[in-house]
């Protein structure tokens, strides 16, 4: 079996009457990126400390590279995990921080050193060696950590929101230098977020989770352009829901949403007659919000498609049926 697979089975976590993680599948293959999103109290960062060992599970199966893990504590299950916190040791160097597993794993002075060295390089803080947390910036200890999660060279690699403490920008910057990272070394890696845009981003498959279970598992283009639940629709990007415009619950995505002249109907298309009540600049795209009556339906633009309808206008808001999502059953 390829080093790095990671297998879940039917995994349960309580606290007290509270299922925090329930009766969880979940299948990573060696070397791919997984990211498990949901909201706050979904249970991702609980399911990702349960299979990192700093959890004692109720119930379940987990396995990396067919080795049962019951049982065993984090510092034997041998996986790289960087927290939100970094967790760096502000009295240690760089480099006594990311050799600190080398030493509990007992590794000669001499190739703890030449690793040290080459996951600093890995991670672009070569130079940085002698200089303590407190002297690093947010990003720069970022880096630190991850090399420190690395050097060990563990077949797993978990990560809790570890960009969320950054700025917009770093972050930015920060997730495609992860992304270019994981692709470069091959390891298998599960990235806790809450948000969307960065899962997409940086996984292979996005895992979305609500009330404790995995309510979907695809690519980033399947979970956002084929949602398997309500739920999903509405967590990953922005939508409409159009009750009452067709049986169970229908919605459509705001780039699918074109503004015709009042009255204009073509075929295939659905629409509602309604007045532009807000065009709010965003950068690449402009976002046309339309007052229906009984709805307020957002459509978004190009920020290049020219002059947006003025505030007050009548306009027609159509979509192709075939863009619709629609739910039916309970």
């Amino acid at each position: 079996m390829s080093r790095g697979h990671l297998e879940v089975r039917s995994l349960v976590k309580r606290y007290g009457s509270h299922i925090a993680v329930d009766n969880v599948d979940l299948d990573v293959e060696a070397g791919s990126f997984v990211a498990l999103l949901g909201p706050s109290g979904c249970g991702k960062t609980t399911l990702l400390r349960c299979i990192a060992g700093l959890v004692a599970v109720d119930a379940g199966a987990l396995r990396i590279d067919g080795r049962d893990m019951a049982g065993l504590p984090p510092w034997r299950r041998s996986l790289g995990m960087v927290f939100q916190s970094y967790a760096l040791f502000p009295h240690m160097s760089v480099a006594a921080n990311v050799g600190f597993g080398l030493r509990m794993q007992g590794t000669a002075r001499g190739e703890a050193g030449e690793r040290v060295a080459r996951a600093l390089q890995m991670v672009r803080m070569e130079g940085f060696d002698g200089r303590r947390p407190a002297e690093l910036s947010g990003g720069q200890q970022q880096r630190v950590a991850l090399a420190r999660a690395l050097v060990t060279a563990p077949p797993v690699l978990l990560l809790d929101e570890p960009l969320s403490a950054l700025d917009a920008k770093l972050r930015l910057a920060m997730r495609t230098e992860l992304r270019e990272l994981q692709r470069r070394l091959g390891i298998t890696t599960l990235f806790v977020t809450h948000d969307q845009d960065e899962a997409m981003a940086v996984a292979d498959r996005v895992a979305v989770m609500d009330q404790g279970r995995i309510v979907q598992i695809a690519g980033p283009e399947t979970v956002y352009r084929r949602p398997a639940t309500p739920f999903v629709a509405e967590f990953i990007g922005r939508i409409n829901r159009l009750d009452g415009l067709s049986d169970g619950v229908a919605m459509v995505r705001p780039e699918h949403v074109q503004l015709r002249a009042p009255g204009e109907a073509r075929d295939g298309e659905i629409g509602v007659e309604g007045r532009v009540v807000d065009v709010v600049f965003a950068g690449d795209r402009l976002e046309i919000h339309v007052d229906a009556g009984d709805r307020r339906l957002l459509c978004t633009l190009s920020a290049t498609a020219g002059r947006p309808p003025a505030i007050g206008s009548a306009v027609r808001a159509a979509w192709s049926r075939t863009d619709m999502l629609v739910y039916r059953g309970p």
